[in-house]
């Protein structure tokens, strides 16, 4: 097939970044067309020499001008090729995910190279976010190819679930929309099994597709220690963490979030677990919350913030959002004590994630000791030439050197237990 594609000339500044692996090229970067390029259309990637450098979906409106799909000039971008790249990814996940298939992300974008594409299971439902021109275009294909790939393996999909309710499709004039693809009506609610648990999913109204799908083996971690444990899960949301604890036979949990329709659904969920009489689950701010609690109440404590910043804008106020909420868990946990503390945001990056801690533990007067250090869910692939896949950090921490048995203080005055 000709494989005659419209060019794009790129500048000298991008050709380095895509040199070292990027699969993005920046409008800034880009200096000439050649052809007339459709929106959405494959286009090739030149230098001013004609060096060729890759192939991808043109925008004609995002500041990614272009988001690569190869960077082999042989290939001819047609069915088969999508054909190769999603029977790829759904081979990674039976790999990596064998005993989770029914609740797994099988498409994570640029990480299984197709940009743009995000398509999680959640039992006989597959949910998609669609974030580029160039796979809207063509998404009536990429869902024949998705369930032909599944019908092969003998599993079986009922309907496809698409949540373009993002805002980025904006920047690349696609309207925002959800709904069931083709005309199919089926329930937007389900229950999937996560390890053992039992947890009801919202695809039509639930965060980013229904569920967070990240945290899956992490979550994991936490329940493996939460023995005999006081635990206190900060931003529980629908209780992921708090279930786990419960569990794993804490000797008692207390889930705490601002928003009372997740602790709505995290009680739902506790019920439909038999946990209802481990779990307390807490209305309140985080930030007051910690700030009231007695030092030794908790022998565990989980920070699983919503993302502080969205762009590297806003770096400097989630940095000090960050730091404050650590630095009030190490004061209130004793020697001994396990922090579990993570970041969803991708502009957090790890080593200034790691400073902060750095900072919060010296000005708490402990001293971190690392259990384990992880980050999103194997289904959740990174690629080490490309950071805007990296975003999950997932730490834990004994706390050690506290004074075992002292009260401390908090921002400079002790508090009293919240709600008294």
């Amino acid at each position: 097939m000709d494989r005659n594609y419209a060019k794009v000339m790129i500048s000298q500044a991008g050709e380095s970044w895509l040199d070292k692996g990027q699969m993005w090229m920046y409008r800034n970067n880009l200096i000439g067309i050649e052809g007339t390029p459709e929106n959405g259309a494959p286009v090739d990637i030149v230098t001013e020499n004609g060096r060729y450098l890759g192939t991808g979906f043109y925008s004609e409106t995002s500041h990614i001008v272009v988001r690569i799909l190869t960077k082999n000039p042989e290939v001819v971008i047609d069915r088969e090729f999508f054909q190769r790249r999603i029977q790829f990814a759904y081979a990674f996940r039976k790999t990596v995910e064998s005993d989770n298939l029914a609740n797994c992300r099988l498409i994570f974008g640029e990480a299984d190279q197709l940009p743009g594409l995000t398509v999680d299971r959640y039992n006989d439902i597959l949910v998609t976010q669609i974030s580029a021109y160039g796979m809207e275009k063509i998404k009536p294909m990429i869902y024949d190819l998705l369930l032909e790939t599944l019908r092969q393996d003998g599993q079986t999909i009922q309907g496809i679930y698409e949540r373009n309710d993002i805002q980025v499709r904006a920047k690349e004039g696609l309207p925002m929309e959800k709904g069931f693809w083709g005309g199919v009506s089926l329930p937007t609610t389900t229950v999937i099994n996560e390890n053992g648990l039992k947890l009801n999913v919202d695809i039509e109204n639930g965060q980013k597709t229904g569920y967070f799908l990240d945290q899956k083996s992490n979550r994991v971690l936490l329940r493996q220690m939460a023995h005999g444990k006081r635990v206190l899960d900060c931003f529980s949301h629908t209780g992921g963490f708090a279930l786990n604890a419960a569990l794993g036979d804490a000797q008692s949990v207390v889930a705490v979030d601002v928003s009372q329709t997740a602790l709505d659904q995290g009680r739902a969920n506790a019920v439909l677990n038999h946990l209802e009489d481990r779990i307390q689950f807490v209305k309140a701010d985080v930030f007051e919350y910690l700030d009231h609690c007695e030092t030794g109440q908790y022998d565990m404590i989980v920070l699983d913030p919503p993302a502080f910043t969205k762009s590297r804008k806003t770096i400097h106020q989630a940095y000090a959002g960050y730091k404050r909420i650590n630095y009030q868990a190490m004061k209130l946990l004793q020697n001994g004590g396990y922090l579990i503390t993570c970041s969803c945001s991708r502009f957090m990056e790890i080593d200034n994630f790691e400073k902060m801690l750095r900072e919060a533990a010296q000005e708490a007067g402990v001293t971190l000791k690392q259990v384990s250090v992880t980050q999103q869910n194997h289904d959740h692939p990174i690629l080490w030439t490309m950071e805007e896949t990296s975003y999950l950090k997932f730490y834990i921490f004994q706390i050690i050197e506290a004074q075992p048995g002292q009260k401390k203080k908090v921002d400079g005055e002790y508090r009293k237990p919240f709600g008294e």
